[in-house]
C-alpha cells in the first residue's frame, strides 16, 4: 500500500519536488532580501532580562510530546524558526498541535511506533537539530519521508546520522552525497543496532536513540565522550526505562528497549544558555555593564563557555540556584569584567561547541592570547563556523591565528571594529559581530541580522531595551 510503501515514481516525484523548493529558497537569498545592520559603542548594558527558552530542549518537548500518549503542555517554548519548523513536522507526522492564548503549546501524541506518513517534504529550513533527530523518528517507521532545508543546511554532512540509521536498514536517497535534500525510506522491520558514537555529537546519540525508541528490540548506544544529556533526561521525564552505566573505560552505556509508551508531561522550558552567552559576553566587555540573565538552563553539559569566562576573569555569579524538571537553572549576574586570554582545552569543546563565536568576541577583548583547541567540529555547523569567525576577526583587525581544530585570538588592542561580517545564513556569527560593535570604538556591521530569527527572536530589540545601539 501506499501508506506503508512508496514505489520508486513516488519517491522520485519526492525527490523533485524536495530539489525545486531548495532551489527557489537558495535563489530568494541574494543581496536584496537581506538586511545588514550595525553595532554601535554602547553606555553600559544595565538590567534584568529574560532570554527565550531553550532550544535543545524545547525540539525535544515537541518530539516527545508526538509520541506520548496523552496532551502535553509545553510553557516557554522557543518560538524560533529552528523549532517552528520541527513542530510542523510533528505535525506532518499526525500529531495534534496548537498554542493557546496563554502561550502555552499543547501536543496530542500519536504513541511510540504509530507515526503516520507525511503527505508532504519536512522543511527545517536552518536546522540540523531538528532534522537529525526526526531522521531518527523516521528511519523506524515503513515509509518515505523527504527532508529538505535552506542553503546552509543543505551543505551540512548527515551522514553521521544516516549511517547508524543504515546498519539498522533504513534506505536513503540523497541528490547529493549524504546531503539534503534526500529522502529516508523506513526500514520494514528496522533492526536494532549496538552503536559506538565515533565522535562527540548529542544529535547522533538523540538520533539513534529515538529509532530505538520506535521499534521493537533493545537498542545499545556507547558514548566515548559525554555529551548534553537532555534526550537522556527527557526520556525518563516521559516515562521510559533508559540504561545507563560507565565501563571501565570511562564510556557512557545507554541501552534503550524499544515501543515503550510514554506518558504526556508537563513542560516547563529553562532560558537557553547559548542564547544567554550573547547578553553575558555583551556586558562583560561594554563598560558600565550591569546584567542580570534570569532562569538559566546549568545543566553541566551546556556550561563549558560560563567556566571559561571565570577562568578570564569574568565577574559571573549563580544566583538563586535551583531545580526544575529534573535540570539544574539559576540566574547569571554578571558586570563588566577585564578579561585575560586563556588556553580552552580540547575536552572542554562538547559543552560549549556552539558558543565559540562569542567566545572569540570575548578573546579579542582580553589582554594576552586566548587558544581555543578541539575545534573540528565547527567546520560542519551551519556555516563553517572556524571559518567565518576567522574571517569576522579580520575584517574588524583582531589579530588571530585559524588552524584545521584551533583558533588563537590575541585582544586587547583599541582598534577593533570597522568591518562588515558576512554571516553565512548563521545565526551565531551575526549575534556574536553584533555583541562586539557594542564594545567597539568602531561600528560593526552584519550582512544579514534576518537570520537571527532562527534562535533568538527578538535578540535586537533586548539588547536595545538595556541600552545596546544599532543602526539599520
Amino acid at each position: 500500500m501506499l501508506k506503508n510503501r512508496v514505489n520508486a515514481s513516488a519517491i522520485g516525484f519526492l525527490q523533485t519536488a524536495a530539489r525545486d523548493a531548495a532551489d527557489r529558497r537558495d535563489m530568494a537569498h541574494d543581496a536584496s532580501n537581506m538586511t545588514p545592520l550595525s553595532s554601535l559603542f554602547s553606555n553600559g548594558l544595565k538590567g534584568r532580562l529574560q532570554v527565550p527558552g531553550d532550544k535543545s530542549i524545547s525540539h525535544r518537548s515537541l518530539i516527545f510530546g508526538a509520541l506520548a500518549k496523552g496532551e502535553t503542555v509545553i510553557s516557554g517554548l522557543l518560538e524560533s524558526e529552528d523549532v517552528i519548523n520541527t513542530a510542523k513536522a510533528m505535525a506532518a507526522f499526525g500529531a495534534n498541535i496548537h498554542k493557546d492564548d496563554d502561550g502555552n503549546w499543547h501536543v496530542t501524541g500519536l504513541g511510540t511506533g504509530a507515526l503516520l506518513e507525511p503527505t508532504d517534504v519536512l522543511d527545517f529550513g536552518n536546522s540540523g537539530t531538528g532534522a537529525r533527530l526526526v531522521m531518527g523518528l523516521a528511519g523506524a517507521h515503513a515509509f518515505a519521508t523527504t527532508f529538505i532545508g535552506d542553503a546552509s543546511l543543505s551543505s551540512r554532512p548527515m551522514a553521521r546520522v544516516l549511517n547508524p540509521l543504515r546498519e539498522m536498514g533504513v534506505e536513503v536517497l540523497s541528490r547529493s552525497k549524504d546531503r539534503l535534500p534526500l529522502t529516508i525510506k523506513g526500514a520494514d522491520p528496522a533492526t536494532p543496532i549496538t552503536y559506538r558514537v565515533p565522535m562527540a555529537s548529542a544529535q547522533v546519540k538523540s538520533c539513534i536513540l529515538l529509532a530505538g525508541l520506535n521499534m521493537a528490540g533493545t537498542t545499545t548506544l556507547i558514548e566515548p565522550i559525554k555529551t548534553r544529556d537532555h534526550t537522556e533526561k527527557m526520556l525518563r521525564g516521559f516515562g521510559a526505562e533508559l540504561g545507563e552505566e560507565i565501563n571501565e573505560a570511562g564510556e557512557t552505556i545507554l541501552t534503550l528497549q524499544g515501543l515503550q509508551e510514554l506518558s504526556a508531561q508537563t513542560v516547563t522550558v529553562p532560558a537557553d544558555p547559548s542564547s544567554a552567552a550573547f547578553p553575558v559576553v555583551a556586558a562583560l566587555i561594554t563598560p558600565g555593564s550591569d546584567l542580570i540573565v534570569e532562569n538559566v538552563l546549568l545543566n553541566e553539559t551546556r556550561t563549558g563557555l560560563f567556566t571559561t569566562l571565570v577562568e578570564m576573569g569574568a565577574d559571573l555569579v549563580i544566583e538563586n540556584e535551583r531545580e526544575s524538571g529534573g535540570e539544574r537553572i539559576g540566574d547569571i549576574h554578571v558586570r563588566h569584567s577585564a578579561l585575560k586570554g586563556v588556553t580552552v582545552p580540547a575536552d572542554r569543546a562538547p559543552s560549549m561547541i556552539d558558543e565559540y563565536p562569542i567566545l572569540s568576541v570575548a578573546a579579542s577583548f582580553a589582554v594576552g592570547e586566548t587558544r581555543m583547541l578541539g575545534l573540528e567540529e565547527l567546520r560542519v555547523k551551519e556555516s563553517d563556523r572556524l571559518a567565518a569567525v576567522a574571517a569576522g576577526l579580520k575584517a574588524n583587525q583582531v589579530p588571530h591565528e585559524e588552524g584545521e581544530d584551533y583558533l588563537m585570538v590575541t585582544g586587547g588592542s583599541n582598534q577593533i571594529g570597522g568591518g562588515t561580517v558576512s554571516t553565512h545564513l548563521d545565526h551565531r556569527i551575526a549575534m556574536s559581530f553584533l555583541v562586539m560593535g557594542l564594545a567597539s570604538p568602531k561600528a560593526v556591521t552584519v550582512d544579514d541580522a534576518a537570520v537571527i530569527n532562527t534562535s533568538f527572536p527578538g535578540f535586537v530589540d533586548l539588547l536595545t531595551g538595556l541600552g545596546g545601539r544599532f543602526e539599520a
